[in-house]
């Protein structure tokens, strides 16, 4: 850019300091020299501007610093670009002929060749500018500007820099091929716009075919000027917008070199990324293509950029096995009616102004138009021109017109400065646009007047494409999807099999049709191009360090975790009750966990229950059948019989544990359990006072003990200590109820349908009144233990006690460890095991004796041992 700006300030610099020295001294400016361009003109009332790359090659002639230097001149002409400025002559006699647009108006032309040459281009841009008459004395510059507008340049570099210059002075310059982002910045070129899309919007198209095939890891290669620098970095920008990654980014060089050249192809070579898009010109691009054939290089799908899409250069059949599949995108193929039969119209002019037209004809058929008959070109010779030969029989680009991209971006182009010049002739005096509603005038037409109108024009072409500019100059963005194809001679041909296209409300739109896409791949399916392969549902994207982010590793989710999406970013937690399937993918319902009477251990504990319950109405008939029996009457019966019914409901209320937990049965297990259990000890309580009473009676120092320890009292006793218990559960089921509660603090993976026990003092009073009565009942025991054999029970009351207490002194830390229903099945075993334990320890002996030695059970036999020691 800096070398641009010192070219265009030195050449404005010369132009404007030789206008004013050579005025100071005739008062009229006089032309101080030529440029030696090649063109084309046509006269008119309004005058439009051309820059087209007629020529590949500028030739300087040496420099001697003796004497001025020739001006440089062109070479190689390319009838394909000399097609796109007589499309330009074909749209202005088109607009001419038509009586709606411009009538009284006759338009003409003045077209240059730039020779693909930023000074060339600048010497014809100021050239067209300024005029090349050979004198001009109206210093007040009034009357119609040399040329009203300018189509052109083809080039981004080179509308850059005469833009920055024609910029500062309004004249609009409308291209037909410079795609560089950068021109759409209204502040440095206001006057700019273009019939072609910027890069930005070929990025976009570019990346949108990117995303319908899933290549997210791809190689970058761009050409090392202004289009393939802006390009490229909108590229990665878009990429990167897009969570897609660039694998690789090499830069073509300007002169070649073949080190630079194998280096790119080693990379290529080296990287996992089977696609590669490239952004460059076919003159960038030539080596690299060349070197990629000598290594053999297969396996690669090649995206192209709009600038060598449709190059022939590349169509030979020795790059077809490389090529053939490559996907590229073009600007809009177009129909111009009768352009075909205006180009074979054209004849050669002897004017000067017009010797592209000789310079084309020469380079047509061959010929001369050198006076002197023939002329040698090396070793062959050139015949005579006469101007009338025959075009209908060349076979040339200039005669193609199936594929008219750039020709017809020149024809809208052309008719975009027509439209905004006519929009401009209708205004209306007092409602116009300019200071105090003033319209422009004819007479002393202004280049910024006609940017004005520009930025409005609003047109369809007869092909049927709309044309208008957005607020930066650009315009609507429409692209063909273009796929190179073998055809029958064993060259590449170009097929259309898609468009994309920028509409406001979507966005970018991609259509394609799939069938009749051409793949360089076995078997004919597009290729895989990913960093990482896509993270199935279930697992979630974890970046590796120091890589892109398309270069992940598939983590699976973790426990209550899902993903249901292919490379999810995180996993989802599942919501309270619901937990991961085994897939990792679907949130599924928690499985319910309580002890049920299905579950193998629930239908141990119910058996054990019931069997504890069996046992115990068994004693009870036992004892019934023998309740006159010495043994049975010993001691008082009526609490043997008490102590039985207390335990038949301990050995029941196990079944209120077992089944899924509702209201009433957390209310009453907890209740039952503590009301049972404390009928049973105060029984036991009582029954050790019993023996003790007994015990004093016999001595002759308490012979009144038993009168004050009564069946009455024993019977009271047992009500009032119960009727605390009832007491207790009663102040705690009103006041904090136990209630069903869903836990998933236990198990994460399971809901642990439990009863809450609502009040925590309330429990603890329940069990604490347990364990006063249960140790007050051990200690009695305990004392009482060495007391008369035959009026003893108190060694089985405490063997029994110790039983109950080592239980459920086991019972708290293994209640505490145990998760879900298991601490329902220790609160269950606690409660049979020290049933059991009361039920064995107090009544098997007497069992023993009723049932297998009822000769022991006597009074006398009872009463025997201790006659025998008195």
């Amino acid at each position: 850019m800096g070398i641009t700006w010192n070219i265009c300030l030195y050449l404005s610099f010369n132009f404007i300091s030789a206008s004013y020295f050579n005025t100071h001294r005739t008062g009229t400016c006089q032309l101080q020299g030529h440029f030696r361009l090649n063109g084309m003109y046509q006269d008119g009332d309004v005058i439009f501007g051309g820059l087209f790359e007629v020529d590949f090659l500028t030739v300087f002639p040496e420099l001697s610093f003796r004497t001025e230097p020739e001006p440089p001149y062109c070479e190689q002409f390319d009838m394909e670009s000399f097609q796109q400025a007589q499309t330009m002559a074909f749209a202005i006699d088109e607009i001419n002929r038509n009586p709606n647009l411009l009538p009284n108006i006759t338009l003409g032309y003045h077209v240059y060749d730039n020779c693909v040459m930023l000074g060339m281009a600048f010497r014809a841009a100021l050239s067209l500018t300024s005029g090349t008459e050979e004198t001009f004395s109206n210093l007040n510059c009034t009357g119609p500007p040399p040329v009203i507008g300018i189509v052109g340049d083809s080039s981004s570099t080179v509308s850059i820099a005469i833009s920055s210059i024609l910029g500062l002075f309004r004249v609009p310059i409308v291209s037909h091929y410079a795609t560089c982002s950068c021109l759409s910045d209204r502040k440095k070129y206001p006057s700019f716009f273009r019939t072609i899309p910027s890069d930005a919007f070929q990025v976009r198209a570019m990346v949108q075919i990117l995303k319908y095939f899933e290549w997210t890891w791809v190689g970058l290669i761009y050409s090392d000027d202004d289009y393939g620098i802006y390009a490229a970095q909108s590229f990665q920008q878009e990429m990167h917008l897009f969570g897609h990654c660039v694998a690789f980014s090499e830069i073509l060089p300007h002169d070649n070199n073949p080190r630079d050249i194998q280096h790119i192809t080693g990379v290529i070579e080296a990287s996992t990324a089977r696609v590669v898009v490239v952004f460059s010109t076919p003159s960038f691009l030539i080596p690299l293509i060349d070197e990629v054939v000598l290594q053999n290089m297969t396996g690669r799908q090649w995206i192209a950029s709009e600038a060598w899409a449709t190059s022939f250069v590349h169509h030979t059949p020795r790059l077809l096995p490389f090529l053939r599949g490559t996907l590229g995108i073009a600007i809009r193929r177009g129909e111009i009616q009768g352009l075909h039969d205006f180009l074979l119209r054209l004849r050669p002019s002897n004017d000067p102004k017009n010797n592209m037209l000789r310079i084309f004809w020469e380079k047509m058929f061959r010929c001369s138009f050198e006076t002197g008959g023939r002329e040698t070109d090396g070793k062959q010779e050139k015949k005579l021109c006469t101007g009338q030969e025959d075009l209908s029989i060349t076979d040339t680009p200039y005669t193609d017109v199936s594929e008219l991209r750039a020709s017809y971006n020149v024809y809208k182009a052309v008719y975009a400065l027509a439209h905004a010049l006519h929009d401009l002739m209708q205004c209306e005096e007092g409602r116009g646009p300019f200071n105090g509603n003033s319209c422009a005038d004819m007479t002393n037409l202004k280049p910024w007047q006609l940017v004005h109108y520009l930025q409005k024009v609003n047109f369809t072409t007869g092909f049927g494409d709309h044309v208008s500019f957005d607020k930066n100059g650009d315009a609507l963005a429409i692209y063909d999807v273009l796929n190179w194809q073998p055809s029958s001679d064993g060259s590449i041909r170009v097929q259309t099999v898609g468009v994309v296209n920028e509409e406001a409300a979507t966005g970018m739109l991609l259509t394609l049709n799939d069938d009749a896409l051409y793949w360089n791949f076995e078997p004919k399916k597009p290729p895989r191009s990913v960093c990482s392969e896509s993270c199935p549902p279930g697992t979630r994207q974890a970046t590796r360090k120091g890589f892109p982010v398309c270069c992940f590793d598939c983590l699976p989710c973790g426990d209550g975790e899902i993903s249901n999406t292919t490379d999810a970013i995180e996993c989802t937690v599942c919501p309270d009750e619901f937990w991961s399937n085994s897939y990792k993918d679907q949130c599924v319902l928690k499985e319910v966990e309580f002890l049920s009477y299905e579950d193998p251990l629930g239908i141990s504990l119910t058996t054990a229950s019931l069997l504890g319950a069996c046992f115990c109405a068994l004693v009870m008939v036992i004892f019934a059948l023998h309740h006159n029996t010495p043994i049975v009457r010993a001691n008082n019966s009526e609490l043997s019989f008490l102590l039985l019914l207390s335990l038949k409901l301990c050995f029941l209320c196990v079944l209120l544990f077992i089944g899924r937990p509702q209201l009433w049965t957390c209310q009453l297990r907890h209740a039952l359990f503590g009301i049972s259990f404390v009928l049973c000890i105060s029984s036991i309580l009582v029954k050790t006072m019993v023996v003790i009473a007994v015990f004093k009676s016999s001595r002759p120092e308490g012979k009144g003990a038993m009168k004050w320890f009564g069946a009455a009292q024993q019977r009271c006793t047992v009500l009032v200590l119960t009727a605390i218990q009832v007491v207790i559960c009663a102040v705690w089921l009103s006041t904090a109820s136990p209630t069903p509660n869903k836990n998933t603090q236990y198990i994460r993976s399971k809901i642990v349908y439990e009863c809450a026990i609502g009040s925590v003092a309330g429990f603890s009073m329940l069990l604490a009144y347990i364990g006063l009565l249960a140790a007050v009942s051990f200690l009695l025991a305990f004392l009482a233990r060495n007391l008369p054999d035959n009026f003893n029970e108190a060694k089985f009351i405490t063997f029994s006690m110790l039983i109950f207490c080592a239980v459920w002194i086991a019972f708290v830390p293994a209640y505490v460890s145990s998760p879900g229903k298991y601490a329902v099945a220790v609160e269950i075993f606690a409660i049979l095991a020290s049933s059991f334990g009361l039920l064995v320890a107090i009544f098997a002996p007497k069992c023993y004796i009723i049932l297998l030695h009822p000769e022991r059970n006597t009074k006398k036999a009872i009463m025997g041992r201790e006659a025998q020691k008195k």
